[in-house]
């Protein structure tokens, strides 16, 4: 692929981009027929490098025929931009090419593409929502023909290799979303040729300086890195023919780690680029799946491998359909990886489902159920956009059921996830885990090979407070809805309380004058909105006057609402409250959904998802209008790592500053060679944490993050 990515730079003519297409594909008379249309249909169009348009979709129709033999494809690669950029509509490619070539255009023209004055600044808060809808439109439009995908992708790695043609500030943009919404999307196909590529493109533009640090050491280290890699193949070579191996039945191939992988691992495990161990390493292709474990045993007898590092790929596949072993060995002071596949798995390594000739949904060894699983008809768009990131911009793990069913899911994935992998049924009435046979949390992280065994309760149990902590979309949707719907059922039951206590009326008479007014879909977002509260009091109270229907046990017309301010808490109510307090069943932190029981004239604050201020809601206790105040400012406590370059304290800082954040204590930590950290205690008038956070980690990235704020330490 990247000796075919260096001949695609150097095509800048229809002649030279036809000549590189029939090297990689044998000419007929179709796709010599698409090649003329494509090229007819786009006379007179030039990219912004000004070479003729049609030498884009013939370069694309190129990489589509290396990565696949399919004839449909390479011509729907030709035709992709067709009907976006000229005269020609579906039914012209339905005519004169068929249905599933026309199907396949249709497909790829749904996914609009954001180029140039539709591109918005890489700044900008808009981007999030950009690449959302991308997203959904690229998944939804591959849902039933997954070679959409696979061309689309193709078509992007063209796109970022020629966009030196652009302006800087749109060149990071379309290398962002690159490497968010493409580069993970070819991850789950499989393949890894085109992600890795992506991957490096879009890291150039991104993060230009890091990219060269990383380009200077191996430029530097050329040498020296290729003579221990040629020098380590000779010996393996020596080896597997002294042990039975004949030379033209594998092929050792060498190679280095991909930039943008280096990159991540030096940010994730904060090392400096000579302590990452598998910089190196060599990929051995045999014939049989039975040689692999030969050539490991003659690896692991005659170097010593670090057998943490051991992983077999072959005997438990990954989701995407790739197949390797994987060990890390010492020889001398060097750390080599070693991958182990047969040539037919290097193939679906590579190409992944590009390299099969069945493309429908579970028709092939690699697992397509993802993409069904992603079509969601949630219509909060930053919801999808994180779901579908948190499940294809990931690493996998492996984990069984006790009866040896095979589970893949996310790294960082707890048990809790697990059990909605299962069954979604399984993931609400999950009580205990055993993990191994030990007794262990929900939310316990889960590791490569674990047997995780769920035992269920009778009822579904709500964790909305977890929704944070579990990894997969599957369960983090289910729980996000289930909880939603409860939260509005408690808030409506908290509501009629509410106006019960301050009416001095029956809940019963209550509910039934709100199903009169018709307001049982809007009564209740009372609790938390006081204006709306006010609202709906007045409307009652005017009805009464209106129709002179004075109760005796109103006790007058006139209930004024007084603010009440108090330690950490506002009330609205027309009570005398003197005292606030909390219960001792529950604990919640400034910034929790809480809620207050009247008794007397004591507020009593519960966490809104306590199970004992739950029974007294729903027995319908009195209870009174309460929210946190904003008086006192929330405090959190911080750690971040911040890039090791002159300036980068002072401009984060500025930025924390922005957010109108009061830094009252700042520490800086131990520097590594990349990066160091910074530990701080600041004050913010923003309640929500995850608001605060996701601000911050657009800046830096964030080691740890917890709010100060306890509302019994006062």
């Amino acid at each position: 692929m990247k000796e075919l990515v260096e001949r695609i730079k150097k095509c800048k003519n229809i002649t030279d981009a036809k000549k590189l297409l029939f090297e990689v594909t044998e000419k007929n008379p179709k796709i010599e027929y698409a090649l003329n249309f494509c090229i007819k249909a786009h006379e007179n169009q030039f990219r912004k490098s000004g070479e003729p348009y049609a030498v884009h979709p013939i370069l694309v129709a190129s990489i589509v025929a290396f990565l696949s033999r399919d004839e449909t494809m390479i011509i729907s690669a030709l035709l992709h931009d067709v009907v976006e950029d000229t005269e020609k509509s579906i039914e012209d490619i339905r005519r004169d090419f068929g249905s599933d070539v026309a199907q396949m255009v249709e497909g790829l023209t749904k996914i609009v593409e954001i180029r140039d004055t539709k591109l918005i600044p890489s700044t900008s808060n808009e981007k999030l929502i950009t690449s959302a809808l991308s997203f959904r439109k690229m998944l939804l439009a591959s849902i039933e023909d997954v070679r959409v995908l696979v061309i689309k992708l193709c078509d992007r790695l063209h796109n970022m290799l020629t966009l030196d043609a652009l302006p800087p500030n749109k060149q990071k943009r379309i290398a962002e979303e690159t490497l968010v919404v493409y580069a993970p999307i070819a991850h789950r196909l499989g393949i890894a040729s085109l992600k890795n590529i992506l991957e490096d493109t879009s890291f150039y533009y991104i993060f230009p300086e890091e990219y060269k640090k990383i380009d200077d050491y191996m430029q530097s280290h050329k040498l020296e890195l290729q003579l221990k890699i040629n020098s380590f193949i000779d010996k393996v070579k020596k080896l597997m023919v002294k042990n039975g191996f004949r030379e033209k039945d594998f092929e050792i191939i060498g190679r280095i780690k991909h930039y943008y992988s280096i990159h991540l691992k030096l940010q994730r495990k904060g090392i400096s680029i000579e302590e990452i161990l598998d910089l190196l390493a060599i990929r051995i292709l045999t014939n049989k799946e039975l040689d692999c474990y030969k050539v490991l045993g003659i690896i692991h007898l005659n170097f010593n491998p670090l057998i943490m590092r051991f992983k077999d790929y072959i005997a438990i596949p990954k989701e995407n359909g790739y197949q390797t072993i994987h060990t890390t060995i010492f020889d001398n002071i060097s750390i080599f990886e070693v991958q182990i596949r047969t040539y037919e798995m290097h193939k679906t390594a590579e190409f992944g489902v590009a390299a099969h000739w069945k493309y429908k949904i579970g028709s092939n060894n690699i697992n397509l159920a993802w993409l069904q699983n992603l079509k969601y008809q949630n219509d909060n768009i930053e919801e999808f956009y994180e779901l579908v990131k948190n499940d294809l911009y990931s690493e996998d793990i492996s984990v069984f059921s006790p009866r040896g069913d095979l589970f893949t899911l996310p790294r960082g994935a707890v048990a809790l996830d697990f059990a909605y992998a299962v069954h979604t049924d399984i993931g609400s009435r999950a009580k205990e885990v055993y993990i191994n046979k030990q007794k262990s949390t929900l939310l316990t992280e889960l590791k490569n090979g674990d047997i995780v065994r769920i035992v269920t309760s009778d009822k579904p149990i709500l964790r909305c407070s977890w929704i944070d902590a579990v990894k997969t979309s599957k369960a983090k949707n289910h729980m996000r809805q289930v909880c939603k719907q409860k939260i509005k059922e408690i808030d409506s039951n908290i509501a009629l309380n509410i106006l019960s206590s301050e009416l001095r009326v029956e809940r019963d008479y209550i509910e039934s004058w709100i199903d009169k007014n018709q307001l049982q879909n809007v009564i209740y977002k009372l609790p938390k909105d006081a204006n709306f509260f006010k609202e709906i009091k007045n409307r009652y109270l005017s009805e009464l006057r209106r129709t002179k229907k004075i109760l005796p046990f109103i006790g007058g017309k006139n209930i004024k609402l007084k603010r009440i301010e108090k330690e950490n808490f506002v009330i609205y109510t027309s009570f005398s409250i003197n005292q606030i307090e909390f219960d001792y069943c529950c604990n919640p932190k400034r910034g929790d959904e809480i809620v207050s029981i009247k008794k007397g004239n004591k507020a009593i604050i519960h966490h809104k998802l306590c199970e004992r201020a739950q029974d007294m809601i729903r027995s319908g206790e009195p209870m009174l209008y309460v929210k946190w105040s904003k008086q006192n400012p929330n405090r959190f406590r911080l750690i971040v790592s911040l890039a090791n370059k002159k300036g980068a304290l002072a401009n984060f800082l500025h930025y924390l500053a922005k957010l109108d954040i009061n830094v009252v204590s700042i520490e800086l930590g131990r520097k590594l060679e990349s990066s160091n950290f910074c530990e701080l205690e600041f004050e913010s008038r923003i309640d929500d944490i995850e608001t605060l956070r996701k601000k911050i980690e657009s800046k830096n990235k964030i080691i740890e993050f917890i709010s100060c704020n306890d509302a019994y330490k006062r």
